[in-house]
């Protein structure tokens, strides 16, 4: 018997990544039908907001451990278990499909005169912002995801008529060669007009909070939708952070949104799902969420981490400018590949995509039986 009292909340985050599945049947699982394969989960059962003793489980043990819950945690559990488990679909973008079974990069195209890393560089030159979208895409992005206002702390909102002329003309150009695009906005009248103009998925800070109009117009509109974790109501997005165990609570928060998305007609299979680094999170805040990323496999959905160049990057480098935050970004997609992240944000695309390069090539080696 375990001592985990049948009010208890449980949360498995997948650890105990083995190289290879080989001659292992029954003592490891696949991660979400990608590339990697883990032996045990570590249980986190939360009571009263209080996380009570871990739990490691091994694969081939948890029968047994399911077996000393109640009906109702081990119905959820299973569920969750099979979530983790299960291939995320692929996303059917017009010309280009997303794929799943490993990590992809995001290109960030910012049309902004504002944003904290590249900002003012493309905001009056939509050939330009569109040229630089095509280099990211033909240096490995899988994904260019567009935004025409800038979420840094402090940022000012922007008209949705400025916003639309921004990113417009930028997205027409790059969808006309068949590139995949996400549109970075929090705005109704933005995603429509970019989802016209050739955007394929909506990528929303506010996880469609902010307007009022945006679950149904996703909805209506079939495509998928990225939803990131804020701390604060739906145009707060750095308000004061206070959490008491932010993976939990953050794990909860998405899980809140995913069970509003249904609701509102999006199937969980087109939804994407952001932690939220640096969004009214505190540096120790972040690096729980990234040191705890598996976890949110158990959402069911594939996972987007965007962490390049950010704040507590710089706060763990002697306050390193943006510009300085190469090394520390690219560990981060590296530390997100380890984890089954399917989908990294960055800024700095050869140099994420080369990273990956290297894990796919450790992989591969690994994959290949030894005779």
């Amino acid at each position: 018997m375990t001592d985990i009292p049948p009010s208890a909340s449980l949360y498995f985050r997948p650890t105990g990544f083995v190289d290879a599945p080989f001659d292992l049947n029954g003592q490891v699982e696949r991660l979400a039908g990608g590339l990697l394969w883990f032996s045990a989960f570590e249980v986190i059962a939360v009571e009263g907001g209080q996380r009570l003793a871990p739990h490691l489980v091994t694969i081939d043990g948890m029968g047994d451990f399911l077996a000393t819950l109640s009906d109702e945690q081990a119905e959820r559990a299973r569920e969750t278990i099979a979530r983790v488990t299960a291939p995320r679909a692929a996303f059917e973008l017009g010309e280009r499909v997303l794929r799943f079974d490993e990590p992809r990069i995001a290109g960030i195209l910012n049309v902004t005169p504002d944003s904290f890393s590249d900002g003012g560089q493309y905001s009056d030159d939509p050939q330009g912002a569109a040229d630089a979208g095509f280099a990211m895409s033909t240096k490995g992005a899988a994904l260019i995801d567009v935004g025409g206002e800038s979420t840094r702390p402090g940022a000012e909102d922007v008209w949705e008529g400025d916003e639309i002329a921004r990113v417009v003309p930028v997205i027409e150009k790059l969808a006309a060669s068949g590139v995949a695009i996400s549109i970075d906005t929090r705005k109704a009248a933005v995603m429509e007009a970019a989802l016209a103009a050739g955007a394929a998925i909506v990528n929303d800070v506010s996880a469609l909070r902010y307007d009022d109009r945006a679950l149904e117009l996703v909805a209506n509109a079939d495509c998928p939708a990225i939803i990131m974790h804020h701390a604060g109501k739906g145009n707060e997005l750095h308000a004061d952070p206070e959490y008491r165990d932010p993976l939990v609570e953050v794990y909860d928060w998405l899980e809140d949104r995913i069970v509003a998305l249904e609701a509102a007609g999006i199937e969980r299979e087109r939804i994407v799902v952001d932690p939220g680094i640096g969004f009214g999170k505190a540096v120790q805040h972040n690096l729980a969420l990234i040191n705890g990323l598996s976890l949110f496999h158990g959402l069911g959905c594939p996972i987007m981490l965007g962490a390049s160049r950010k704040r507590f990057v710089g706060a763990l480098s002697n306050e390193a400018a943006v510009e300085d935050r190469l090394g520390g970004s690219v560990a981060l997609v590296t530390l997100g590949a380890v984890q089954g992240v399917q989908l990294l944000r960055v800024h700095d695309v050869p140099e994420s995509v080369q990273a990956l390069h290297v894990w796919r090539g450790l992989r591969d080696a690994a994959l290949v039986p030894i005779t």
